[in-house]
């Protein structure tokens, strides 16, 4: 059990992850929801944190735009 293990990869590896959920339209900034038409439900993009990366029309989208960004997408309820 001599093998040195590099904690700062497995911290990297761990910011590399977003958390994917649905936002009810109704529950955004009303400025938000001016510039939104048709859709009741959006998809935000959030780090560990809790910082809103994105918001997109559909989960689809979400789990895309996260992957072309090297995230690792989940999903949360």
């Amino acid at each position: 059990m001599n093998t040195k293990y590099d904690f700062s990869k497995a911290m990297n590896d761990e910011a590399r992850v977003v958390y994917v959920r649905a936002v009810a339209v109704a529950d955004l900034p009303e400025d938000v929801q001016n510039q939104i038409e048709g859709n009741e439900t959006l998809y935000a993009v959030h780090r560990a944190d809790g910082e809103r990366l994105a918001l997109v029309k559909d989960r689809s989208l979400a789990f895309t735009l996260a992957r072309q960004n090297d995230f690792a997408p989940v999903t949360v309820h």
